[in-house]
């Protein structure tokens, strides 16, 4: 294999409490933590993986976003990536437009493998990927909790409700990652002194000649209502009386 492409998407990171702006337009960022999707990383992680086998020769990582993205790519080339591409689109680009410009990109590309988280924690659409697949009129694998490469085949295991599930694509295809995929490696400050040197593109998303859907529009950011304080009861009677007052049982 020649080539994996990766997603890797800028988003509020998990640990920081999310706060919705006081006009209700979106979420505070302004000075907030942002990192690399959690999904993503795994992704990344699986590609660097498959290339250290000797199983691809480059890893490309990408990001639709804004400028400031450049600094979760730079993480992206810290932890092993060959090279990144940042398509710059000032304002949120939803998934379908994104699935566009990413098949643009493998139309430049031409990678064996795309592999994508299988959503971003920010907004948890899980649409990406497999809109990816259908716009590349390629295979998916989705959910992937074990990828295995052989004979221009990838052979998943992913997660559904009933269990696992294992599946054999024929190679170019779509793979989404799940969390007990791999656990991504830690960066160290001699890889992030490299990945400077490393080459990162940037390319305003208007040169893609996608324009991001106003199919829908968001209206309006509300945090979820505070949780009332408990009830202290004094024994099984009073706990079901409590219950039965709430409308519970």
């Amino acid at each position: 294999m020649d080539k994996i492409l990766v997603g890797l998407k800028r988003v509020v990171d998990y640990n920081v409490r999310i706060r919705v702006k006081t006009d209700g337009s979106g979420v505070e960022t302004d000075g907030v933590k942002m990192s690399i999707n959690p999904f993503d990383e795994i992704a990344l992680e699986e590609a660097l993986r498959i290339r250290e086998r000797g199983e691809a020769s480059e890893v490309v990582v990408f990001s639709i976003g804004p400028s400031d993205a450049q600094q979760q790519l730079r993480t992206g080339l810290a932890m092993g990536a060959d090279r990144a591409i940042l398509v710059e689109a000032a304002d949120a680009v939803d998934p379908l437009s994104a699935a566009k410009v990413i098949t643009k990109l493998i139309e430049a590309e031409s990678p064996e493998l795309v592999i994508l988280g299988k959503q971003a924690i920010d907004n948890d659409n899980n649409q990406t990927g497999q809109m990816v697949a259908a716009l590349w009129d390629r295979p998916q694998a989705t959910f992937a909790s074990k990828v295995e490469l052989a004979d221009g085949k990838a052979t998943v295991t992913r997660e559904v409700d009933a269990g696992l599930e294992t599946i054999e694509v024929d190679l170019p295809a779509v793979v989404t990652t799940d969390l007990r995929l791999n656990e991504p490696r830690y960066v160290k400050l001699p890889d992030i002194m490299k990945a400077k040197k490393k080459p990162l593109d940037t390319t305003p998303i208007a040169d893609f000649g996608v324009a991001p859907d106003d199919a829908f529009e968001v209206s309006e950011y509300a945090p979820p209502p505070q949780r009332s304080k408990g009830v202290m009861v004094e024994d099984t009677a009073a706990l079901v009386a409590a219950l039965k007052d709430k409308g519970l049982i």
